[in-house]
């Protein structure tokens, strides 16, 4: 019994092992997937095998039909197309059908009136609670702390001064 086990197991990995590594894949990959009018998006799938190409359909969107081309990236087809600036705001499901065999595979667009990930340029200092913000802008405590480390610097060294001659603290 465990014989004919171990050979069904051994036969399914060897068949898993035969298969495509494209057979699992169904998505076209969309960059960015959120996008203002005007943008430019590159399509990427892996599902049309290694030497294959496809057609894509970005007419949901306004953009017409695109050329996916193979590509030397993981075996994945690659092209782009451009959402047009009348592109109303929405989520469009982009479509890509392979040149050879009949898979087809989509994938989501989201069109947005502003930018989905504006960067937000820090300004200002960062309170530490060191350095120069430490204390603040107001100049008599700003004289105060220098006339401290004044004191401090010569009282350091007359106490190292005595030191070294021998007088004892």
């Amino acid at each position: 019994m465990r014989r004919i086990a171990r050979l069904l197991a051994g036969t399914a990995l060897v068949v898993a092992a035969a298969a495509p590594a494209w057979a699992g894949t169904g998505s076209l990959d969309l960059y960015p997937s959120s996008v203002v009018p005007g943008a430019q998006v590159s399509a990427n799938t892996a599902a049309c095998g290694d030497r294959g190409s496809a057609v894509g359909d970005a007419s949901a969107v306004g953009a017409g039909t695109f050329t996916l081309a193979p590509s030397s990236h993981n075996g994945e087809a690659i092209g782009q197309f451009q959402v047009p600036e009348s592109a109303q705001p929405g989520t469009y499901e982009i479509v890509a059908k392979c040149a050879v065999g009949k898979r087809q595979v989509t994938g989501d667009l989201v069109v947005a009136l502003s930018a989905a990930h504006e960067q937000v340029q820090p300004r200002g200092s960062v309170k530490t609670g060191v350095g120069g913000g430490a204390l603040g802008t107001d100049p008599v405590k700003t004289a105060a702390g220098v006339a401290a480390l004044a004191v401090a610097a010569a009282g350091g060294t007359w106490l190292l001064h005595r030191r070294a001659r021998g007088d004892g603290i």
